[in-house]
């Protein structure tokens, strides 16, 4: 026993070493490649552990999860404290399953395979967070760990971001290996030759891409089939007292005042302007809205200008029956509500796309057939109108149009980190990408640094100019290689004018989605049955 606690410190302090370079690029610009060797120390710590006969070996890597997950996404407790803790202890939790599966795999498969099947079972779930998941937060997918070092992976048009899990995985198994047969004595015994494999193979999986991105990026050339003006408006609202300290007419005004200044310059084809901008909408009748009809007199005197601009969304229904699931009791009948990107064309054409990827909690009700109608049933008691998100999003993607008839894609907030969902808006011809958004409720903490980031990464994977609008900040322009061309400060009221490119071509990524996560997907199921047929035959005898 005493030997056995003789190596805690060790695992400790190898989890804890972990848990900060994880971390390191979610914090530090540029500093992406710090991920090729982050997991070594913990695959050292178990290797130790395995070594020494250490039980409960998930305290010490649950540990770990916990702590990267806390040191990198702490700022959710800002917007909410439960959720903010939910996030961290439960995305820890699904790593330190997938680990503990590993660790189960090293007692019934020999040799690389339990790894192999660490790297796929990872990817996998990551894919998995990304695609299907009901409760889905893919903010640490280890790809995005190049969203601030994006000279990296230029080659993320191929793959996507899962293309640099993999890369992520690749290296730590191959440094980890290495260090290994070093440890044990193996390397001794391998031939000059076998040495020298080795030694190129290791250098090629750490390198390979970084010089593969850094010829892309060289020799990339920014695709231009045509141009779009947009100014951009972030009216920097404090999401928390936005109805305590200004009407939505007083909100409407400043906005207009700051556009109405950039457009004395130039006129421009599309102005933008940030997530849940207005409250105001209701979607049978939407000209009766105070805000259209502002909105609207505005482009009366700028009709050269489209208006893109998002908004809180109702529809109304004076029926007995509910419309669906996720309607809310409204006085004798029922509201759905949405969250909303709203085109207005100086002609008074409007075009509405309803955010799908929402936001858990906030926005989404995870297994509404279960909690809705608790939450009707209380609400009914309390003779409120309903006490949880319910938000419905759209069920296939939509792009909306310049009065020129230009496609562009906007993603609203949290799309932006889907990437194959965003393939979506390639796929029905958007030209150029916008982002509206509202990272105000995290305030002045990493989360909304990080949240631009990842906008950079959707512009490699698509190949697609992107205008990004956030309320209080980052808001930016970026090109088709990921990289922030314009970018205004954080919590202060400005404009920005920015071109931004056209293209129809579709890159690799965008005609073929995730590739790796399906492979890896495959792969995990394939040496799962593997190991379930172990575990039987085992049983059995």
């Amino acid at each position: 026993m005493k030997e056995k606690r003789s190596v805690y410190p060790a695992l400790w302090a190898l989890c804890a070493a972990s848990a900060v370079m994880l971390s390191i690029p979610w914090l530090v610009p540029h500093s992406g490649p710090v991920a090729l060797a982050a997991l070594v120390p913990l695959l050292l710590a178990d290797y130790m552990a395995s070594g020494a006969g250490v039980k409960r070996f998930w305290i010490w890597h649950y540990s770990c999860f916990v702590a990267w997950n806390a040191i990198t996404t702490f700022w959710v407790c800002n917007a909410t404290v439960g959720g903010g803790i939910f996030a961290v202890l439960a995305n820890a939790l699904q790593m330190s399953l997938i680990f503990g599966l590993f660790r189960l795999a090293k007692k019934r498969l020999g040799g690389a395979l339990p790894y192999v099947l660490l790297a796929a079972a990872w990817i996998a779930w990551e894919r998995w967070y990304l695609t299907k998941a009901e409760i889905s937060w893919p903010w640490l997918v280890l790809g995005n760990a190049f969203a601030t070092s994006v000279k990296d992976v230029q080659w993320y048009s191929i793959t996507g971001s899962l293309g640099g899990s993999l890369w992520v995985w690749a290296a730590n198994l191959g440094i980890f290996g290495t260090l290994i047969s070093l440890a044990n004595g193996n390397w001794k015994k391998f031939t000059r030759a076998a040495k020298g494999s080795i030694i190129a193979c290791l250098v090629l999986v750490l390198l390979g891409p970084a010089i593969t991105s850094a010829i892309m990026y060289h020799s990339y050339e920014e695709r231009c089939e045509g141009t779009a003006e947009v100014v951009i408006g972030q009216p920097n609202l404090d999401p928390y007292k936005k109805f305590e300290t200004m009407l939505q007419v007083e909100q409407n005004d400043l906005l207009l005042g700051l556009l109405e200044k950039r457009l004395q310059e130039a006129p421009a084809d599309l102005l933008l302007a940030p997530e849940t901008f207005t409250f105001d909408i209701v979607l049978n009748d939407i000209p009766r809205s105070p805000s259209w009809q502002e909105f609207y007199a505005f482009l009366q005197k700028h009709r050269q200008s489209d208006f893109l601009f998002g908004a809180a969304t109702n529809e109304i229904f004076n029926t007995r029956s509910a419309p669906g699931l996720l309607s809310y009791p409204y006085g004798n009948g029922w509201r759905v509500a949405h969250n909303s990107a709203i085109m207005l064309a100086p002609d008074g054409r409007t075009e509405v796309f309803h955010k799908s990827k929402l936001v858990v909690g906030t926005e989404l009700t995870p297994y509404p057939k279960i909690f809705v109608p608790l939450d009707n049933w209380f609400s009914g008691l309390l003779g409120v109108s309903g006490l949880i998100a319910r938000d419905v999003g759209q069920e296939e993607i939509s792009v909306l149009h310049l009065s020129n008839g230009v496609p562009l894609g906007c993603a609203v907030c949290y799309e932006s980190v889907y990437g194959e969902y965003c393939t979506g808006y390639v796929k029905k011809g958007a030209r150029f990408l916008t982002v509206i958004t509202n990272d105000s409720w995290w305030g002045n903490t990493p989360g909304y640094r990080q949240h631009l980031s990842y906008s950079c990464l959707r512009a490699i994977e698509l190949r697609r100019d992107i205008a990004r609008c956030a309320n209080s900040g980052i808001s930016c322009f970026i090109n088709q290689k990921g990289e922030i061309l314009q970018q205004g400060p954080w919590w202060e009221e400005t404009t920005l004018r920015g071109t931004v490119n056209l293209n129809s071509e579709e890159s690799f990524f965008a005609r073929n989605g995730d590739i790796v996560g399906r492979v890896c997907s495959l792969i995990f199921l394939l040496l799962l049955a593997l190991l379930a047929a172990k575990l039987f035959s085992h049983k059995k005898s």
